[in-house]
């Protein structure tokens, strides 16, 4: 945000990877407003990067607009960035302030994906869960697969096209046969990633069936039937094979992959045992629980009770820095974050 006199005459923020920056972006709006923004203020929620990537230095823009001061919420924590934009805009003439408190906290929170990825490669993962009151995350075979209501689908719809990639397992997979797209109006589709250690996807599923729709990256393990990742590929899957001794290391092992495709966000949805695969590797951090109310019993599958009740990894207990509940139609939404980056 550009401010002069206490008037906004310019706002941006990077809208898609490989276009222009926040600070570029608020500078051509500027522009197109007919406001010159020499002498005026930059309100920024991370420091301006100093180095070429997809895009040229945004420091070089700041310095060529005549930008007299910038405010800087947080920084960055990459190693090509770290300190040196704002240096570089200090030498130039550039007065800069560091937000504190509230606003820096909301900064930091903003670029949760931005900041796990620059210090670990790793995307930052959300787990969303559905559950009835008794605790139950699957329905009877042939009644409605949906526990949550309406208005929590839609948003969960929204939260998909926010993140790079969404998650399952092939158990939700083979039950459910879903297409995991983000519907909603002028949706981004994440990258569609499916844990299948044993290469069961039917070739016959939507999943294979729309991927003019959105990209299906399969996740088998290194003994995989090689004739079942064969016929995948053949159906036009990209197949990555992901080394490791336990679903925990292969999942460590994909989520590296994803991280050097430059994937920021991994949206984990559908499938107890691969929520417990990734509760083992230490790779959730924060995570959207709706509560429905209504109550399944013991009508639904046997196991089909919440994450971390699998043999595999016993019980498991997080500790949340924060957590908040509100109300999603008829629902009760459960938000929780449990590290900060």
């Amino acid at each position: 945000m550009i401010v002069r006199d206490g008037k906004v005459i310019g706002e941006g923020f990077h809208a898609e990877l490989g276009e222009l920056h926040a600070e570029r972006a608020a500078l051509e709006d500027c522009r197109a407003r007919d406001e010159d923004p020499a002498g005026a203020t930059m309100y920024v929620t991370l420091e301006p990067c100093a180095h070429q990537g997809r895009q040229p230095p945004c420091v070089e823009a700041v310095l060529e607009a005549g930008i007299a001061r910038v405010v800087i919420a947080s920084e960055d924590p990459s190693e090509k960035a770290s300190g040196r934009g704002p240096g570089i805009l200090r030498d130039g003439g550039v007065a800069l302030a560091t937000a504190a408190g509230a606003e820096a906290a909301a900064a930091r929170l903003l670029n949760q994906p931005f900041r796990k990825h620059a210090r670990t490669g790793l995307p930052l993962v959300t787990l969303k869960l559905a559950m009835s009151l008794d605790g139950r995350t699957s329905t009877a075979p042939g009644d409605s697969p949906w526990i949550s209501g309406e208005a929590s689908r839609n948003l969960v719809h929204r939260w998909r096209s926010e993140s790079d990639a969404i998650a399952a397992g092939i158990g939700t997979v083979l039950a459910d046969d879903p297409l995991l797209t983000a519907r909603a109006p002028d949706a981004r589709q994440p990258v569609r990633v499916i844990f299948d250690s044993e290469a069961r996807l039917p070739c016959d599923s939507k999943l294979l069936g729309s991927l003019d729709q959105a990209p299906l990256l399969v996740v088998v393990a290194p003994d995989a039937d090689p004739a079942r990742v064969g016929a995948l590929r053949d159906s036009g899957a990209e197949v990555l094979v992901a080394g490791g001794a336990t679903p925990a290391a292969r999942v460590t092992a994909a989520l590296t992959e994803l991280g050097r495709r430059d994937l920021t966000s991994l949206f984990l949805e559908g499938g107890r045992t691969l929520a417990d695969a990734f509760l083992a590797a230490g790779q959730i951090d924060q995570s959207r629980t709706f509560v429905a109310p209504l109550l399944l019993g013991d009508a639904t599958p046997s196991g089909a009770g919440g994450v971390g009740d699998a043999a595999t990894t016993g019980p498991a207990r997080l500790a949340a820095l924060e957590s908040s509940v509100e109300r999603v139609g008829d629902d009760t939404l459960i938000t929780a974050r449990y590290r900060e980056w």
